[in-house]
């Protein structure tokens, strides 16, 4: 028998002391990812220098991790610093859409940011033949539209399903995992969205990934100087690192769950950290790693950077 559901209750961490010190760094790290990316945004669209395909792509990601952030985390701080612990059906659902669809594009701008490195290294004398303006924001729009279709499906139909036991969501957060498993059968439409979404959002964006750097490596491989190889290289290390960041933590969660038993709590640990760590480092890798926004807008980054690199050796 089906239970009459109008609320969701989420559990958060299972007997964690001082939790609330979690929260509050999560709170400085919401406020730290808003103050980076609206100041990357900001550079992007002020300075006319930035104005180029590759910068549209760094613009959508900052704008997906300042939106997938602010989808997520003050939510959680009204969660469970004030105790707020009950959520009514139809918040979750629509609290659950915007996590997933912004992380869901994260996913597909590494991968545009991927093709861009791919055509300017494999390429580089129809860069700007191939990677245009329209082109890139035709991929970017694409994956907006398919990405929404999908992620709207596979939400709405968590609305066709009954709940014939517990309500209370193991999770931070309104996460699908953990209400899909309060469902009562018949899920197999449901769970064929959920293989759709995986292999959509992550298994074939990492693929296509690891496709272009395996092309990247085949063409530098050709270079004849070394010097020329270390140079082409050092324009992946800020999408190299983006990548790692996005896609390890997702793939060592999942290897370990598969591998043994994982505790709620770490699960929850690495899932709150994944979907927030990244957005933070975002603008900070791109800001250290590429020159073109201290001339414009910083005159001090330079000098700023010889520092920062003094200090790590």
């Amino acid at each position: 028998m089906s239970l009459v559901y109008t609320e969701f209750y989420l559990s958060g961490f299972y007997n964690v002391l001082h939790e609330e010190y979690f929260y509050i760094f999560l709170c400085f790290v919401y406020i730290m990812t808003v103050v980076g990316n609206v100041l990357l945004l900001s550079v992007i669209f002020l300075v006319k220098t930035l104005h180029t395909p590759k910068y549209m792509i760094v613009f959508n990601l900052a704008l997906t991790d300042l939106c997938g952030s602010t989808a997520l985390i003050p939510k959680v701080l009204d969660t469970f610093l004030f105790d707020n612990r009950y959520i009514v059906y139809e918040a979750c659902l629509s609290y659950m859409f915007f996590v997933l669809f912004f992380g869901s594009v994260q996913s597909w701008t590494l991968v545009t940011m991927a093709y861009d490195r791919f055509i300017a290294i494999c390429f580089p004398l129809r860069y700007h033949s191939i990677v245009t303006k329209p082109a890139i924001a035709a991929m970017l729009l694409f994956a907006w539209i398919v990405l929404l279709s999908l992620i709207s499906c596979m939400v709405g139909l968590l609305d066709r399903l009954s709940f014939c036991g517990s309500l209370v969501i193991q999770s931070f957060f309104c996460d699908h995992g953990p209400i899909y498993r309060l469902a009562c059968p018949d899920k197999s439409l449901n769970y064929i969205f959920i293989f759709i979404f995986v292999i959509t959002v992550f298994s074939f964006p990492l693929i296509l990934i690891c496709l272009t750097y395996i092309c990247i490596a085949i063409a530098l491989s050709r270079i004849a100087s070394g010097e020329e190889r270390l140079k082409a290289l050092k324009t992946c290390t800020s999408h190299i690192i983006l990548v790692a960041l996005f896609f390890l933590p997702f793939l060592g969660t999942n290897i370990a769950g598969l591998a043994s038993y994982l505790h709620p709590n770490a699960r929850m640990m690495n899932s709150a950290l994944t979907h927030t760590i990244p957005a933070l480092l975002n603008p900070i890798i791109y800001s250290l790693n590429d020159d073109i926004f201290c001339s414009p807008v910083l005159p001090l980054c330079q000098q700023c950077k010889k520092v920062f690199s003094t200090f790590i050796k």
